[in-house]
């Protein structure tokens, strides 16, 4: 019984371990990727900000969540991502030294314009309650 609960200890801990060091791969592909986006490409009148990277475990695919602010339309900026995937790739090949590189997905995040849209449904909300006292 002890032995069962040892190697459970040890499962925790290991799971633990890599669930950290999924956060820093995530963390360190984004910081590095939104360096790229900003030095590589230019969006016209447009603020192109990554807001999140899901690396797989296994490395080989990378999920990036990008907003947009200004008057582009959401998909003319991932289509425009997508076209320098590529290049996009190998530049963080070289910045980032992981066992595979990863192929990035790029996926519109509207979080922002959803929080916005809440935020204003609260005012509203709060000036139609104050009128009414």
């Amino acid at each position: 019984m002890f032995h069962f609960a040892q190697h459970d200890k040890h499962r925790l801990v290991a799971s633990t371990k890599m669930k950290h060091r999924q956060l820093r791969v995530n963390e360190l592909v984004k910081r590095e990727l939104s360096a790229i986006i900003a030095r590589e490409i230019n969006f016209e009148g447009v603020l192109v900000s990554v807001n999140a990277v899901d690396v797989t475990p296994d490395l080989k695919s990378a999920h990036v969540f990008v907003s947009i602010l200004g008057p582009a339309a959401g998909a003319s900026v991932i289509d425009k991502l997508e076209a320098h995937r590529v290049a996009l790739q190998a530049e963080l090949s070289r910045h980032v030294v992981l066992k595979y590189t990863p192929h990035l997905v790029f996926h519109l995040d509207d979080s922002i314009e959803r929080g916005a849209r809440v935020l204003e449904i609260l005012q509203n909300l709060e000036k139609s309650s104050v009128e009414d006292e």
